[in-house]
């Protein structure tokens, strides 16, 4: 009996020593793993230009270069800036894209808040700082960008091996969209917010159709007349606005005058209310007897002056350049106007590019983009907002795709977002997002628990962006 304690006593000795032995081995393995930064670091051709303290996570802004020419590498390359918010290298990964600047502070996007991951954000090539010297305007293109982020996903992937999810609202919403056509294996899903859909880019029919039903009709009638009397009253305007500019040292060279500006900023104005508001603000449009005070402020505050101004354009010229290349523009007619309009076709993409940039219309790039999604696209899911005039030409799932939806915010303009859904269709969204990122409680795969976010709200990483676009048609 002795003997057998002896022996059950040495070997829970072993055992012991054993545990104890592989638990420092596996903290000394931790202690020796290379910090995130330095393995972020040695990706080549990756480098670092800031790090920013956020509680919870690590914040890089970061440089990678980047091909100019992926079809033909070794004509140079440019540096592309990306953020990257790190939770955890065992934590899901969202590749966001605004399709514009990269944000270089904190910020979590809505499909991050959901699967309580990192986040990767680009900025689109062109953008500047990340754009070519010099710059040769045929390398931007939505393939080009779409292997932007296919090389950004394969340098990263080896150490965020866990799921991958693409999203971006409107132009990020198209990017995202774009992205899973040329690279359908690379994301395990898509979450694509307020994506507009231009496929016949000459026919922009949906429009009309969407104005003449949006919101009310008395809402629509006091768009309209404010929108009329701005160009009734346009040479006292245009005067103002002139020393405004001088003031401002704006200047007017591509547009061509202050008053072709203007105009374009009067035809902004019906689709930019619906665009950023709601039915309810409705009750701040002001009567067309209103001062010229008054409705020089609600143009401004709509619309913006700053838009069509050198400074203001040269912004967006990339944007620009790809609504008259590939991504098309939407047109409206606007009879209430009528007489009142000096340059037929200036609301053009064309209009808004140096002249010095050449550029010529692709029409099938979008078709085959629409084709893809209708019949092929797998695990996507578009986001819309009823009232919002981008949604007149959305993407549609039909015979061929997989596990994809879309979903509409009744309402809802260029902000909707899954939050703002139904309460059946939001629940369904989180809980794909969730079986999508490898992250959905086991409750929440049979269900017997609701789908909900993984994180609690933080005010500053949370705070919606809703990126203010230009509008134009051609």
């Amino acid at each position: 009996m002795r003997k057998a304690l002896r022996w059950l006593l040495s070997l829970v000795v072993l055992i012991g020593t054993a545990v104890v032995g592989s638990a420092s081995s596996m903290t000394a393995a931790h202690a020796a793993e290379p910090d995130i930064k330095e393995r972020i670091l040695a990706i080549p051709g990756m480098s670092l230009i800031e790090e920013k303290p956020y509680e919870g996570y690590r914040f890089f802004v970061l440089n990678y270069t980047q091909p100019i020419d992926h079809r033909h590498p070794s004509k140079g390359t440019f540096q592309q800036r990306l953020t990257l918010l790190h939770k955890a290298t065992d934590r899901p990964t969202v590749f966001f894209t605004s399709g514009y600047n990269v944000n270089t502070n904190p910020r979590r996007s809505e499909p991050t808040q959901i699967v309580d991951g990192n986040q990767v954000s680009m900025e689109y090539r062109f953008f500047t700082p990340s754009r070519p010297q010099p710059a040769d305007w045929s390398k931007l293109d939505i393939q080009q960008a779409a292997k932007d982020q296919h090389r950004i996903f394969k340098a990263l992937k080896p150490i965020y091996g866990k799921n991958w999810l693409a999203t971006g609202g409107s132009k990020g919403g198209m990017t995202a969209t774009y992205y899973r056509r040329f690279f359908p294996n690379d994301m395990d899903g898509t979450v694509a917010y307020v994506a507009p859909n231009d496929v016949r880019n000459k026919e922009d029919s949906a429009y009309d159709r969407f104005f003449r039903t949006v919101g009310t009709a008395e809402c629509r009638a006091k768009l309209n007349a404010v929108q009329r009397e701005a160009l009734v009253r346009r040479d006292e305007i245009v005067d103002r606005y002139q020393k405004w500019a001088a003031e401002e040292k704006q200047t007017f060279t591509v547009v061509g005058s202050a008053d072709k500006a203007y105009e374009n900023v009067v035809l902004d104005l019906v689709w930019a209310f619906w665009q950023y508001h709601l039915l309810k603000d409705c009750d701040t449009v002001p009567a067309a007897t209103a001062s010229t005070d008054d409705l020089y402020t609600f143009i401004d505050d709509i619309s913006g002056f700053s838009a069509y101004t050198d400074q203001g354009l040269a912004n967006y010229t990339p944007y620009y350049y790809q609504a008259g290349t590939e991504l098309g523009a939407p047109s409206f007619k606007t009879p209430h106007l009528k007489g009142l309009l000096r340059y037929p076709g200036i609301y053009n993409p064309r209009n808004y590019v140096p002249r010095d940039i050449p550029m010529t219309f692709k029409p099938w790039a979008m078709r085959d983009v629409d084709r893809w999604v209708r019949h092929h696209s797998e695990r996507m899911l578009f986001v819309n907002g009823a009232n919002d005039p981008w949604a007149a030409e959305p993407f549609r799932v039909g015979r061929g795709s997989e596990d994809s939806y879309v979903f509409t915010v009744p309402g809802g303009n260029h902000g909707s977002n899954v939050a703002g859904l139904p309460a059946a269709q939001k629940e369904k969204a989180t809980q794909e997002i969730l079986e999508w990122a490898g992250v959905a409680p086991a409750a929440v795969r049979e269900g017997d628990k609701p789908a909900k976010r993984l994180t609690p709200y933080d005010p500053k990483l949370d705070k919606q962006l809703v990126e203010r676009e230009p509008l134009l048609r051609p």
